[in-house]
């Protein structure tokens, strides 16, 4: 069973829902703000997904931009941003897909196309 974690809100999510549906793919779903992903889960994920950490940020968040991120990102460790991502869920990019041996981050259909 793969793993969706998304906000409901948000259109790329429902995008990527639809996706899902429309492909007959099973999943678990899980709503990012009120279940925020654990610092274990991401770093586990950040691992699996081979991308850098980086990456799981939403970037284009409001929270991400009154934190200052974009400057306070590329001095920060890796445990670092870690923790930060674990602190909220709307500071992590979304959706998520997560499978037994794939992570991923953001809604890309050509990425997604390999899932079938």
């Amino acid at each position: 069973m793969l793993n969706f974690i998304c906000y409901p809100k948000c259109t790329t999510c429902q995008k990527a829902k639809k996706w899902l549906d429309d492909n007959k793919i099973e999943y678990e779903q899980r709503d990012i703000k009120l279940d925020n992903p654990t610092l274990e889960e991401l770093s586990a994920w950040y691992k699996q997904s081979g991308l850098p950490l980086k990456r799981f940020f939403n970037t284009s968040g409001l929270l991400y931009k009154s934190l200052d991120l974009k400057n306070k990102l590329p001095t920060m460790t890796d445990d670092e941003m870690l923790k930060l991502l674990a602190s909220d869920g709307m500071l992590v990019k979304r959706p998520l897909l997560i499978g037994d041996d794939f992570v991923l981050v953001g809604y890309k259909e050509a990425e997604w196309n390999t899932v079938k």
